[in-house]
């Protein structure tokens, strides 16, 4: 007689329990969808005026002679100005995949020039795409965000609008055009770099012979791949410009808000690059 309640009230503590689950499980699901909702309404708005940014600073010069002399200034402060951190990475790099192809993968039953034609590949399909353009988001992106970001802060952007000059056109196409210009030229040189490295180890660190790794590199060799990275240089270059511009250009606030408009600049550049790598990669290969 007494051990049945006792069952019964123990039965009735599982179900509360289980009921408690289910309205907790239930609630974190609402609380989810609401914070997804407003994430998923967060990133159109921010599409949406990037969109109508870029439609404003893709629209016709005012002044074709003041729009050339921008464009020559951005393609030195942004692409001639880079070429020397990548000319040096691009020398240690070579170098070091070199050796690192010739230590772990070089075997008595492969050929002796396969490091060079892994070096090539590696230098040719991502180093000198991708992870460089990774690199120059870093150095450029920060740079047009805080360049833009100031302007706006103090309110120089204001004063060009006041003035009747589409801001967004003579700030940013110049940017971006100027980016991809030289872009291509600095996947030409961070690959021609790296094969220096990669002879430099050969000559100097005596790791494998020139003649192998001249056959390594001469093995097979696609010329597709080489226009594949610059193809893809293009966008990542057009995503660094562009992405860094839009958020240096609609920072609000003062400075503490353009070093932060700075760093999302870099990481949001860097996202879209792997993403946009992994999609041009499939589509052109």
């Amino acid at each position: 007689m007494i051990e049945i309640p006792q069952i019964k009230h123990k039965n009735l503590g599982v179900m509360l329990s289980f009921y408690v689950f289910i309205a907790t499980f239930a609630a974190l699901i609402h609380i989810n969808n609401k914070l997804a909702t407003m994430l998923i309404l967060k990133y159109l708005n921010t599409l949406g005026r990037y969109i109508l940014l870029m439609g404003r600073s893709f629209a016709r010069p005012e002044r074709m002679r003041m729009f050339l002399k921008q464009y020559t200034k951005e393609m030195s402060a942004l692409g001639v100005d880079s070429i020397g951190i990548v000319l040096l990475i691009s020398f240690f790099i070579g170098a070091v995949i070199c050796i690192q192809m010739k230590l772990n993968i070089q075997s008595p039953w492969m050929p002796r020039w396969v490091s060079g034609y892994t070096t090539r590949e590696i230098l040719l399909l991502e180093f000198s795409s991708s992870i460089m353009c990774l690199i120059l988001a870093g150095k450029v992106g920060s740079n047009i965000a805080s360049e833009l970001g100031t302007m706006r802060v103090t309110q120089q952007i204001d004063a060009l609008e006041i003035m009747g000059v589409n801001s967004a056109n003579y700030l940013i196409l110049p940017k971006i055009l100027g980016l991809v210009t030289l872009m291509p030229f600095l996947v030409i040189f961070s690959s021609a770099t790296g094969i220096l490295g990669a002879y430099g180890t050969a000559y100097i660190g005596h790791i494998l012979s020139p003649e192998d790794l001249t056959l390594g590199l001469q093995h097979s060799f696609n010329a597709w791949f080489m226009w594949m990275s610059i193809i893809k240089s293009l966008v990542f270059a057009f995503i660094i410009a562009s992405v860094s511009s839009f958020f240096g250009y609609t920072v609000e606030g003062g400075s503490v808000e353009v070093g932060k408009a700075s760093t999302d600049a870099v990481v949001c550049s860097s996202v879209l690059i792997l993403f946009s790598d992994v999609f041009l990669t499939q589509l052109l290969s």
